[in-house]
């Protein structure tokens, strides 16, 4: 295909589809297989214990009949940190700030060695379950408006250390990208009486050019304006806001989908690195978000943004998310 520009229909950002950049996706993939993953060993890894003495105590301990399986605990090094103060706003000339209050956990999983798509499936739903039960306690601080929980897996995803983990940052202001898709959410709502992730979702099932892996009750797909190559989006298939209010059939669903995902990213993209996360409604004001959907999003560290893509905000993207999703379905 020639290039094109494609608006997404929540942000109305644009991206440049330019598959003519690349030869073939496959040339990314060969460029890919030859960067081997390093492992690290556990000796004196901070996560093969968190109850040791000396450890801060955990937040939260999943246990079985071999003892811990995960826990959550304090961000040794916290991007935010919770003080019992207000994060009242004030003003330094003409720039806004607000104090760096909040907090920032870790949830890891008891094996060094097994990332989330080699998981066994009731672990994978662990990690969900632990998840929504850290936000739900969340939720009682009034002066927190969005919690982010996502997973850098590799170093170039920003991952600093290699026992899998993952993380839970609550601050007092809801981010840009949200803000953005909240946004786009409610001016589709208001035009169409319709949740436009509904809408994406319903098309996507209908064309199945771009479906990855769908399951009774969640569906994972590569989106049509795709912002990075191999991106993938994994919706509930019922319309539900709010994270924390998902039943546990819904979540499986969708850590089935995540767990498939990710090891047809693991197999045929030849394991590179990457970031998933998981974009929600606010915790403040509730029922004032009845029109999103939340999702998860999940972004293979393919490519590296350069002049354009950090001088003018659109990416370009040189994998046509329908030949994306074919490769991924394999």
């Amino acid at each position: 295909m020639d290039s094109e520009l494609r608006q997404d229909i929540v942000s109305g950002d644009w991206i440049v589809m330019a598959p003519g950049r690349a030869n073939r996706p496959s040339d990314l993939i060969e460029k890919q297989k030859k960067i081997k993953r390093v492992g690290a060993s556990a000796r004196g890894c901070p996560f093969e214990n968190p109850q040791a003495p000396g450890n801060e105590e955990p937040i939260l301990v999943y246990k079985n009949k071999r003892g811990w399986e995960l826990a959550i605990i304090p961000n040794k090094y916290p991007a935010v940190s919770h003080e019992r103060i207000v994060a009242v706003p004030a003003k330094h000339g003409p720039y806004h700030i607000l104090p760096g209050v909040g907090y920032h956990d870790v949830v890891t999983t008891r094996d060094h060695d097994k990332n989330f798509p080699n998981l066994t499936v009731s672990h994978a739903e662990l990690v969900f379950r632990a998840f929504r039960d850290r936000y739900m306690m969340l939720l009682d601080d009034k002066y927190i408006a969005y919690v982010s929980i996502f997973h850098n897996w590799g170093p170039t995803a920003g991952a600093s250390i290699y026992h899998p983990h993952y993380q839970i940052i609550a601050i007092p202001v809801v981010p840009p990208d949200v803000q953005h898709s909240l946004s786009g959410s409610l001016d589709y709502f208001q035009a169409n009486k319709k949740c436009v992730h509904c809408v994406m979702i319903e098309f996507e099932l209908k064309e199945k050019e771009r479906i990855i892996y769908e399951n009774d009750s969640a569906v994972a797909f590569a989106p049509f304006v795709s912002r990075e190559p191999f991106e993938i989006r994994i919706f509930p298939k019922k319309h539900l806001p709010y994270f924390e209010n998902t039943l546990d059939e819904d979540l499986k669903g969708v850590v089935d989908c995540l767990q498939t995902s990710l090891k047809r990213v693991e197999n045929n993209l030849a394991d590179p690195d990457y970031n998933f996360f998981i974009h929600t409604a606010p915790v403040q004001d509730k029922n004032k978000y009845d029109h999103y959907h939340w999702h998860m999003e999940v972004v293979p560290k393919i490519k590296i943004s350069a002049g354009f893509e950090l001088g003018t905000g659109i990416e370009i993207n040189m994998v046509n998310p329908d030949e994306a999703a074919k490769i991924l379905r394999k």
